[in-house]
Protein backbone atom coordinates (compact mmCIF):
# COMPACT_ATOMS: atom_id res chain seq x y z
CA UNK A 1 0.00 0.00 0.00
CA UNK A 2 1.30 3.28 -0.71
CA UNK A 3 1.81 5.86 0.98
CA UNK A 4 3.56 7.00 4.74
CA UNK A 5 0.68 6.04 7.85
CA UNK A 6 3.55 6.60 11.20
CA UNK A 7 3.15 8.62 13.70
CA UNK A 8 4.96 11.44 11.73
CA UNK A 9 1.34 12.47 9.63
CA UNK A 10 -1.04 11.40 11.88
CA UNK A 11 -1.79 15.01 13.07
CA UNK A 12 -1.43 16.64 9.19
CA UNK A 13 -4.44 13.07 8.67
CA UNK A 14 -6.84 14.21 11.42
CA UNK A 15 -5.93 18.04 10.00
CA UNK A 16 -7.57 17.04 6.44
CA UNK A 17 -9.73 14.81 7.73
CA UNK A 18 -11.04 17.92 10.33
CA UNK A 19 -11.03 20.36 7.62
CA UNK A 20 -12.83 18.04 4.78
CA UNK A 21 -15.84 17.64 7.96
CA UNK A 22 -15.96 20.92 8.66
CA UNK A 23 -16.82 22.04 4.55
CA UNK A 24 -19.74 19.61 4.35
CA UNK A 25 -21.08 20.83 7.54
CA UNK A 26 -20.44 24.42 6.71
CA UNK A 27 -22.68 23.67 3.06
CA UNK A 28 -24.89 21.07 3.72
CA UNK A 29 -28.81 22.24 4.32
CA UNK A 30 -28.61 21.08 8.41
CA UNK A 31 -25.24 22.26 8.43
CA UNK A 32 -24.07 25.74 10.10
CA UNK A 33 -20.87 27.79 9.81
CA UNK A 34 -20.27 28.15 13.73
CA UNK A 35 -19.91 24.18 13.69
CA UNK A 36 -17.68 24.52 10.37
CA UNK A 37 -15.45 27.13 12.19
CA UNK A 38 -14.89 24.09 15.27
CA UNK A 39 -13.10 21.91 12.54
CA UNK A 40 -11.28 24.75 11.36
CA UNK A 41 -9.75 25.54 14.72
CA UNK A 42 -9.42 21.95 15.38
CA UNK A 43 -6.99 21.70 12.18
CA UNK A 44 -5.14 24.59 13.15
CA UNK A 45 -4.43 22.98 16.60
CA UNK A 46 -3.34 20.14 14.54
CA UNK A 47 -1.22 22.14 12.38
CA UNK A 48 0.91 23.71 14.71
CA UNK A 49 2.32 20.57 16.75
CA UNK A 50 1.95 18.31 13.49
CA UNK A 51 6.02 19.91 12.10
CA UNK A 52 7.40 19.29 15.37
CA UNK A 53 5.90 15.48 15.84
CA UNK A 54 8.02 14.93 12.08
CA UNK A 55 10.74 16.37 13.12
CA UNK A 56 10.64 14.11 16.49
CA UNK A 57 11.78 11.21 14.41
CA UNK A 58 15.44 11.54 13.21
CA UNK A 59 15.87 8.46 11.15
CA UNK A 60 13.11 10.19 8.43
CA UNK A 61 13.95 8.45 4.94
CA UNK A 62 14.21 11.40 2.21
CA UNK A 63 10.85 9.79 0.79
CA UNK A 64 9.23 10.45 4.41
CA UNK A 65 10.52 13.91 4.68
CA UNK A 66 9.18 14.79 0.58
CA UNK A 67 5.64 13.31 1.39
CA UNK A 68 5.11 15.07 5.13
CA UNK A 69 6.27 18.21 2.67
CA UNK A 70 3.83 17.48 0.59
CA UNK A 71 0.67 16.30 2.35
CA UNK A 72 1.16 18.99 4.70
CA UNK A 73 0.76 21.60 1.72
CA UNK A 74 -2.18 19.61 0.45
CA UNK A 75 -3.95 19.22 3.98
CA UNK A 76 -3.64 23.09 4.43
CA UNK A 77 -5.20 23.85 0.99
CA UNK A 78 -8.31 21.96 2.61
CA UNK A 79 -8.40 23.00 5.67
CA UNK A 80 -7.19 26.60 4.95
CA UNK A 81 -7.81 27.46 1.70
CA UNK A 82 -11.55 25.72 1.11
CA UNK A 83 -13.27 25.26 4.59
CA UNK A 84 -12.73 28.81 5.02
CA UNK A 85 -13.99 29.84 1.91
CA UNK A 86 -17.21 27.34 2.46
CA UNK A 87 -17.99 28.97 6.30
CA UNK A 88 -17.84 32.38 4.22
CA UNK A 89 -20.32 30.76 1.85
CA UNK A 90 -22.33 29.13 4.26
CA UNK A 91 -22.63 32.61 5.92
CA UNK A 92 -24.57 34.17 2.75
CA UNK A 93 -27.30 31.69 3.70
CA UNK A 94 -27.74 32.58 7.34
CA UNK A 95 -28.79 36.17 9.15
CA UNK A 96 -26.76 36.96 12.17
CA UNK A 97 -29.49 35.92 14.79
CA UNK A 98 -30.27 32.62 12.53
CA UNK A 99 -33.61 33.33 11.63
CA UNK A 100 -34.34 35.38 8.50
CA UNK A 101 -33.25 35.63 5.30
CA UNK A 102 -30.36 38.50 4.97
CA UNK A 103 -32.03 41.66 3.15
CA UNK A 104 -30.35 40.87 -0.34
CA UNK A 105 -31.55 37.23 -0.98
CA UNK A 106 -35.13 38.69 -0.81
CA UNK A 107 -34.21 41.75 -3.46
CA UNK A 108 -33.73 40.41 -7.39
CA UNK A 109 -31.46 43.87 -7.79
CA UNK A 110 -28.58 42.39 -5.27
CA UNK A 111 -28.43 39.34 -7.41
CA UNK A 112 -24.72 40.68 -8.10
CA UNK A 113 -23.91 40.93 -4.40
CA UNK A 114 -23.53 36.95 -3.76
CA UNK A 115 -21.91 36.45 -6.78
CA UNK A 116 -19.21 38.91 -6.17
CA UNK A 117 -18.43 37.41 -2.95
CA UNK A 118 -18.09 34.18 -3.77
CA UNK A 119 -15.47 35.14 -6.36
CA UNK A 120 -13.48 36.44 -3.56
CA UNK A 121 -14.19 32.97 -1.69
CA UNK A 122 -12.73 31.37 -5.25
CA UNK A 123 -9.88 34.07 -5.49
CA UNK A 124 -8.98 33.64 -1.75
CA UNK A 125 -8.60 29.67 -2.61
CA UNK A 126 -6.25 30.55 -5.20
CA UNK A 127 -4.50 32.59 -3.57
CA UNK A 128 -3.63 29.86 -0.85
CA UNK A 129 -3.10 27.53 -3.62
CA UNK A 130 -0.51 29.30 -5.19
CA UNK A 131 0.92 30.13 -2.22
CA UNK A 132 1.74 26.64 -0.91
CA UNK A 133 2.43 25.30 -4.20
CA UNK A 134 5.52 28.34 -4.53
CA UNK A 135 6.97 27.35 -1.04
CA UNK A 136 6.78 23.25 -2.15
CA UNK A 137 8.94 24.42 -5.32
CA UNK A 138 11.19 26.35 -3.10
CA UNK A 139 11.59 23.92 -0.20
CA UNK A 140 15.21 23.21 -0.57
CA UNK A 141 16.72 27.02 -1.44
CA UNK A 142 14.55 28.04 1.72
CA UNK A 143 16.46 25.04 3.71
CA UNK A 144 19.63 26.43 2.63
CA UNK A 145 19.13 29.95 3.06
CA UNK A 146 18.29 28.95 6.77
CA UNK A 147 21.13 26.93 7.37
CA UNK A 148 23.16 30.08 6.26
CA UNK A 149 21.59 32.49 8.65
CA UNK A 150 20.35 30.42 11.30
CA UNK A 151 17.12 31.61 11.75
CA UNK A 152 13.63 31.42 9.80
CA UNK A 153 11.36 33.71 8.05
CA UNK A 154 7.90 33.57 6.90
CA UNK A 155 7.79 35.49 3.33
CA UNK A 156 4.08 36.88 3.68
CA UNK A 157 1.20 35.75 5.96
CA UNK A 158 0.84 31.46 6.79
CA UNK A 159 -2.32 29.90 5.52
CA UNK A 160 -2.88 29.17 8.65
CA UNK A 161 -4.10 32.31 9.96
CA UNK A 162 -7.57 31.48 8.55
CA UNK A 163 -7.50 29.48 12.23
CA UNK A 164 -7.72 32.03 14.29
CA UNK A 165 -8.80 34.78 12.10
CA UNK A 166 -12.03 34.00 10.52
CA UNK A 167 -13.64 32.13 14.11
CA UNK A 168 -12.77 35.96 15.81
CA UNK A 169 -15.20 37.31 12.75
CA UNK A 170 -17.60 35.01 13.43
CA UNK A 171 -17.54 35.36 17.29
CA UNK A 172 -18.17 39.28 16.31
CA UNK A 173 -20.88 38.10 13.90
CA UNK A 174 -22.76 36.73 16.40
CA UNK A 175 -22.85 38.90 19.48
CA UNK A 176 -22.25 42.24 17.65
CA UNK A 177 -25.82 41.84 16.04
CA UNK A 178 -24.60 43.21 12.65
CA UNK A 179 -24.56 41.05 9.70
CA UNK A 180 -20.77 40.28 9.42
CA UNK A 181 -21.08 38.85 6.15
CA UNK A 182 -19.31 41.19 3.98
CA UNK A 183 -16.69 41.81 6.45
CA UNK A 184 -15.95 38.42 6.32
CA UNK A 185 -15.61 38.07 2.54
CA UNK A 186 -13.18 41.54 2.77
CA UNK A 187 -11.21 39.78 5.64
CA UNK A 188 -10.88 36.56 2.73
CA UNK A 189 -9.91 39.03 0.34
CA UNK A 190 -7.42 40.80 2.34
CA UNK A 191 -5.86 37.08 3.40
CA UNK A 192 -5.47 36.12 -0.45
CA UNK A 193 -3.17 39.73 -0.50
CA UNK A 194 -1.49 38.83 1.74
CA UNK A 195 -0.76 35.39 0.96
CA UNK A 196 1.29 36.39 -2.00
CA UNK A 197 3.02 38.93 -0.29
CA UNK A 198 6.64 39.20 -0.45
CA UNK A 199 6.76 41.29 3.61
CA UNK A 200 9.17 39.07 5.97
CA UNK A 201 7.98 37.76 9.31
CA UNK A 202 10.10 35.20 11.76
CA UNK A 203 8.73 32.38 12.71
CA UNK A 204 6.82 32.06 16.33
CA UNK A 205 9.20 30.34 18.63
CA UNK A 206 7.63 27.66 21.43
CA UNK A 207 6.16 30.92 23.79
CA UNK A 208 4.34 32.25 20.21
CA UNK A 209 2.71 28.65 18.84
CA UNK A 210 1.34 28.23 22.56
CA UNK A 211 0.01 31.93 22.25
CA UNK A 212 -1.46 31.06 19.19
CA UNK A 213 -3.20 27.62 20.87
CA UNK A 214 -4.39 29.50 23.81
CA UNK A 215 -5.98 32.28 21.58
CA UNK A 216 -7.27 29.50 19.33
CA UNK A 217 -8.86 27.45 22.57
CA UNK A 218 -10.45 30.56 23.98
CA UNK A 219 -12.29 31.52 20.67
CA UNK A 220 -13.08 27.64 20.48
CA UNK A 221 -14.72 27.70 24.19
CA UNK A 222 -16.65 30.76 22.95
CA UNK A 223 -18.46 29.25 19.60
CA UNK A 224 -18.90 26.35 21.57
CA UNK A 225 -20.63 28.03 24.04
CA UNK A 226 -22.61 30.14 21.16
CA UNK A 227 -23.78 26.66 19.67
CA UNK A 228 -24.81 25.54 23.66
CA UNK A 229 -26.85 28.41 24.15
CA UNK A 230 -28.84 28.02 20.72
CA UNK A 231 -29.67 24.82 21.95
CA UNK A 232 -33.62 25.90 22.53
CA UNK A 233 -33.70 27.73 18.99
CA UNK A 234 -31.53 24.06 17.28
CA UNK A 235 -33.64 23.53 14.41
CA UNK A 236 -33.89 26.98 13.18
CA UNK A 237 -30.38 27.72 14.15
CA UNK A 238 -29.27 24.39 12.08
CA UNK A 239 -31.51 24.72 9.02
CA UNK A 240 -29.53 27.21 6.91
CA UNK A 241 -32.30 28.55 5.10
Amino acid sequence: MIGVYDYTVILTYLSMISGCTGIIISMTGMGHPYVGALFLMFSGLCDAFDGRVARAKKNRTPLEKAFGVQIDSLSDLIAFGVLPAAIGVAMLRVSTRFSDRPYWMTETKYVWYPILLVAIAVAYILAGLIRLAYFNATEEQRNEEAAIKGSQYFTGLPITTASLVFPLILILHYFIGFDFSIVYFITLLVLAVLFLSSFKMKKPGKAGIMIQVVIGVVEFVIIVCILVASIPNMPAFFLVK
